[in-house]
């Protein structure tokens, strides 16, 4: 089992910067590959950013690239998301999610996904 708590969010304006927080709990944390999506009200969960759990390959999705960055802890078994750059279109709950390695599913599909956080607002002003 692994829990994921999501920190981080609040209300900036555009051209301002967030780093949102993942905290995971569970032994097993380092052999999960982790991502972050959103969902902005209306709109299906959008995949944003997916770092491996072994070596340090990364995966961005098309709206955040070259503005986002996906790292991770594996001493504080936390996971980060900096964005950059904020956009209004950016405003949606962020959330945290763990892909295990037995999970074959692609990684930008929610489904693919075997743990989720409780979401963080993010909401970008113009």
């Amino acid at each position: 089992q692994v829990q994921l708590v999501e920190s981080g969010g609040g209300l900036v304006q555009a051209g301002g910067s967030l780093r949102l927080s993942c905290a995971a709990s569970g032994r097993t944390f380092s052999r999960y590959s982790m991502g972050w999506f959103r969902q902005a009200p209306g709109k299906e969960r959008e995949f944003v950013a997916l770092i491996w759990w072994y070596g340090s390959n990364t995966f961005y999705g098309d709206s955040v690239l070259g503005r986002f960055t996906i790292s991770r802890d594996y001493a504080k078994n936390t996971v980060y998301l900096q964005m950059n750059s904020l956009k209004p279109e950016d405003t949606a709950v962020y959330y945290c999610a763990a892909k295990s390695p037995e999970n074959s599913g692609v990684y930008y599909r929610p489904p693919s996904y075997d743990y989720w956080g409780q979401g963080t607002q993010v909401t970008v002003s113009s």
